[in-house]
């Protein structure tokens, strides 16, 4: 198809999307995967059948995982349904199912170890995505104005789901936040910013990470979702219930939260053997 044709598409793709209130990481995602779909058609739409989608989904299957190749035939899905006004072309073809996986966790030595090997504003970051639970797509979108030193909260504005929600902060963490603020000598409306008093991008964070966790000799891939993954396990293995850290961390589903409960190896240690009641 002609790249005009195909800008054109995804121009009204972006615009039904936005009228909806998806996010940009959305809007990113579905043009991606339409843009893909589109370039490599040799036929017009009008002639599209439901194998050529499924063709196309076939092809993404050595290089992508189950949850981005549902990702791209929600898009494709959205596309025929909302733009072209085609209900039936795409009502057989199913998501891929969801891959249960165990995400990686650090211990909370590793947390320290991962702490006490960064410095200045970086330490900064890792100490508030492990105490928050934040996304770092969160973090860097955290303004000044969303920081509640004196109560100890934060409020993340238009998360994922375009949803609102606190996230809790330690007095300690306040008074380095607070510390770092009055010492920086720029003016911007983010939290973390560059020398340009823009948002630092995710790849910023993943990459200051990734350098800590080098430096501290961890052998785990480290990302900021990692620490995510460990403020949501460590908060089970401390007791919490696991609905109060499914509002914590902003799970639309209890079940995406439940996934903590399978990698907590204390909390699992800590059950009671079955063999302890029987007298031998």
């Amino acid at each position: 198809m002609e790249k005009e044709v195909v800008q054109e598409y995804i121009e009204k793709l972006t615009t039904e999307l936005k009228l909806r209130g998806s996010s940009q990481r959305t809007i990113s995602t579905y043009s991606y995967f339409l843009k893909r779909f589109l370039e490599n058609l040799n036929k017009s739409l009008e002639e599209i059948k439901e194998q050529d989608i499924k063709a196309f989904l076939a092809k993404l299957i050595d290089n992508y995982s189950n949850s981005s190749r549902a990702l791209a035939t929600s898009s494709l899905r959205f596309f025929f349904r909302k733009i072209l006004n085609n209900q039936s072309l795409m009502q057989n073809i199913e998501n891929p199912k969801r891959q249960d996986y165990l995400p990686i966790v650090l211990t909370k030595e590793e947390v320290a170890k991962l702490i006490n090997s960064s410095s200045g504003k970086s330490k900064l970051m890792i100490k508030l995505l492990y105490s928050s639970g934040l996304r770092v797509s969160e973090l860097v979108n955290l303004k000044i104005k969303d920081i509640d030193l004196e109560n100890a909260k934060g409020f993340v504005r238009q998360g994922k789901g375009s949803k609102d929600r606190q996230f809790f902060l330690l007095k300690d963490l306040c008074t380095e936040i607070k510390k770092y603020i009055e010492k920086r000598n720029m003016k911007s409306d983010y939290l973390f910013s560059n020398s340009n008093s823009k948002a630092l991008t995710s790849r910023n964070i993943q990459q200051i990470i990734k350098r800590s966790a080098m430096k501290a000799g961890i052998q785990k891939k480290v990302t900021p979702h990692t620490l995510r993954h460990s403020f949501g396990t460590h908060h089970l293995e401390a007791g919490t219930d696991i609905r109060k850290i499914q509002v914590l961390l902003g799970h639309s589903r209890i079940d995406t939260t439940m996934l903590y409960t399978k990698v907590s190896e204390k909390t699992l240690q800590e059950l009671k053997n079955p063999l302890e009641d029987i007298n031998s």
